[in-house]
């Protein structure tokens, strides 16, 4: 991820010369725009990205999220929720641009679907509630964007809702997520009386036919009432571009009322170097506000030449390598969604930075280092596909025929090899237990959960060794449910399944080693090996390295992968309580070899053992997750809130007022909150709010400890 947002940094040109175009593509390449849609659950990214896609052309009706009517939630598990579960891809034109739009979920258990969308795209809109603001999944996926660098525009929704308030939520992107926001438009009133936008750059007011469901505009001169502050909010706007952009501050020095064509193009140069966040509101269920939004997509958002080139790694030597936006050049494109269609079958979505992808062409793939063959290339538009002879650079489409291909692999040309970064994702803090209801589900089951695992990397199936069990990890109760859900609709399989529970981990306090001699019969033959291994802790939330520190000398390398395969199965299974090992860093660094007796088994099985005895002697404990706990409470029951909390080891850390009610933040166990929406319910009745999403790993206290060992 560091190395995404490095080269972002690299480059902030706004194009590059020379780039070469296939002369067959639909659209130039500085006309494409890739934005996602991301925000808190409920903010309206599907009911906005329905109306994108209604102006543009693309569908003849909108659809609605509450009549499960939408284009881009096509689960049946989406329509019956009214939520997004996984990230839709589509494509429309507006003003002649071809603008890819993936439309991301919002609750915090499919945060992954945030995570590898992000990954690939040039742009996002970051939609607000006007009433809620800046929520906590708001915060988690805005920090996901930033962290990959991608430039954002925000969108301030439900304008029209009792109580929004766009200052304050404008005041909130500024103060909770440290962003350079920047209203471009102002709301022309609010509440029941919000009736359009007020257009800052060009000093006008935007209103939308109601009779056309917005497709009709008019543009009026500003009314009287709302003159000062329209005047007031435009000259706070040219001197914000004014002192970041030298280009606008030389127009600013002659002419205070910067002409209009000079502030959007100083605009542009701001977001695409993510300086700055232009803001604009608007109300999406009533049609008011979606066609400025598109308007803001093609004259702000960056194109693909616009951002820097992707960078990567040779797969055999290391060295960095790089790939920029050009349809003759060495084709590179990564893997980032894996989806089971049941009509086309096995699905990879993939973004081409550089090269075309054709039908029948063979492309490398560097992490197995063998070749596949592109079977058909398809345009999505949600759960629709259409065929396609090529993708070009700077394009997102699906691949059908690639059976080995993975979430985060790179496709290449096997003469100019590259393998680029691959897509980080967080640890499942929750599983269960699952198993067929007959022994004819067996096989059907073990399919089922094996295309879910393939499609979700947050979806982690393990088999405990001393019951047998299959276990299935997720990120939340929500999750499980779901992917339980679809194993019965999709993959007709009958399982039952036990209750969810936390997933603790186990990590170490110190660092320490430990050293085994495999010396045994086995079937009258002797099997030998000898292997010390040392661990150490690494940050928390770093994950696990594996070190081979050992000299081809002392053991060949062809047993080496025993030893990482043997590694591996010790931190699956842990040494405290068969949890998972996480945050540590493993070293062999030493070993002995037998020619003649030394086996693969030997040393699988030695590396376990020496595994085991470094991490007992590093003084384990466990770990549980902690949920990041946001409650809107009225004021009156903030006290019986916080007495609940502290009974189940939360702790406060922020208090705020928000008009009648208060805001609490507080940070909870995960496993204290089992049934907290009945229990919120009966502390305020009926009167309070809360979200949660998954914030950190720590060491349990010694009488969860003492639970977790005798359980």
């Amino acid at each position: 991820m560091e190395a995404v947002l490095e080269q972002r940094k690299d480059n902030k040109t706004s194009g590059k010369a020379g780039v070469r175009e296939a002369p067959e593509r639909t659209c130039s390449l500085r006309m494409v725009r890739n934005i996602g849609i991301i925000a808190h659950i409920d903010a309206g990214k599907t009911t906005t990205t329905e109306r994108m896609l209604y102006y543009a052309g693309r569908v003849y009706k909108m659809g609605e999220v509450h009549d499960g009517t939408t284009v881009m939630d096509y689960m049946i598990q989406e329509k019956e929720r009214g939520i997004t579960i996984t990230s839709a891809a589509t494509t429309c034109f507006w003003r002649d641009h071809q603008v890819n739009i993936i439309d991301t979920p919002g609750h915090v258990d499919f945060t992954v679907e945030v995570e590898r969308s992000l990954r690939v795209l040039d742009g996002a809109i970051g939609i607000f509630c006007g009433v809620g603001g800046v929520q906590p999944q708001s915060e988690t996926v805005w920090h996901q964007a930033e962290s990959y660098g991608v430039p954002r525009i925000a969108f301030v929704n439900k304008m029209d809702r009792m109580g929004a308030d766009f200052d304050r939520v404008v005041a909130e992107m500024r103060k909770r997520l440290g962003s350079n926001a920047v209203p471009v438009q102002i709301p022309w009133g609010s509440e029941d009386n919000f009736k359009g936008v007020i257009d800052l750059i060009d000093m006008r007011v935007v209103c939308f036919d109601d009779e056309s469901l917005g497709m009709k505009l008019k543009y009026l001169p500003i009314p009287s009432e709302f003159a000062i502050a329209a005047e007031k909010a435009r000259a706070e706007l040219i001197e914000k571009i004014a002192e970041i952009d030298e280009q606008v501050l030389k127009v600013y020095m002659d002419n205070p009322d910067v002409p209009a064509d000079v502030l959007k193009a100083g605009i542009r140069r701001k977001v695409v170097s993510n300086e700055m966040i232009p803001v604009f509101c608007g109300s999406s269920l009533r049609n008011k506000g979606v066609q400025p939004l598109l308007d803001a997509v093609v004259d702000y958002m960056p194109s693909p030449l616009d951002v820097p080139m992707i960078k990567g790694h040779h797969p055999s030597t290391g060295a960095e390598a790089s790939r920029e936006a050009d349809d003759f050049g060495s084709t590179s494109a990564l893997a980032f969604k894996i989806v089971n269609d049941a009509y086309v079958g096995r699905l990879v979505f993939v973004r081409v930075y550089s090269g075309r992808l054709k039908k029948g062409q063979n492309v490398y793939n560097p992490r197995t280092r063998k070749r596949e063959r592109i079977g058909r290339l398809l345009q999505l538009h949600a759960e629709n596909r259409t065929d396609v002879e090529t993708l070009y650079s700077g394009e997102i489409g699906a691949i059908a025929g690639l059976k080995q291909t993975t979430t985060g692999d790179t496709l290449c040309v096997e003469n100019a090899p590259i393998e680029l970064e691959r897509i980080h994702f967080p640890e499942p803090v929750m599983f269960m237990a699952i198993e067929p209801k007959t022994r004819a589900d067996k096989d059907k089951l073990k399919e089922a959960m094996d295309a879910l695992a393939a499609e979700d990397p947050t979806c982690v199936i393990r088999t405990d060794p001393e019951t047998g069990q299959t276990i299935m990890s997720g990120m939340g109760e929500l999750h499980l449910e779901i992917l339980r859900d679809r194993m019965h609709r999709e993959f007709k399989v009958d399982a039952n399944a036990g209750k969810p529970m936390v997933a603790y981990y186990e990590t170490l306090t110190r660092a320490g080693r430990g050293e085994y001699v495999f010396d045994r019969d086995i079937g009258g033959h002797r099997q030998f090996a000898q292997l010390a291994v040392e661990v150490t802790p690494a940050k928390r939330g770093a994950g696990n390295t594996i070190e081979i520190k050992l000299s081809r000398n002392v053991v060949p390398e062809e047993f080496w992968k025993y030893i990482e395969e043997g590694l591996n199965d010790g931190i699956m299974t842990g040494v405290l309580g068969r949890c998972p090992v996480t945050d540590v860093v493993v070293r062999v660094t030493e070993g002995k070899f037998v020619p003649e007796i030394s086996t693969e088994v030997a040393f699988r099985t030695a590396a376990v053992m020496a595994f085991h005895e470094a991490v007992m002697s590093g003084v384990p404990e466990f770990l549980e997750p902690i949920m990041e706990l946001e409650i809107i409470t009225p004021g009156e029951y903030m006290g019986d809130v916080i007495g609940d909390l502290n009974g189940r080891r939360g702790k406060v850390r922020e208090m705020e007022a928000r008009g009648t009610n208060q805001i609490i933040r507080a940070g909870v166990p995960l496993a204290e909150l089992f049934g907290y929406s009945t229990a919120i319910r009966s502390v305020t009745r009926g009167r309070a709010s809360y979200t949660m999403e998954p914030e950190q790993f720590e060491i349990v206290p010694e009488a969860i400890k003492q639970e977790l060992l005798n359980r």
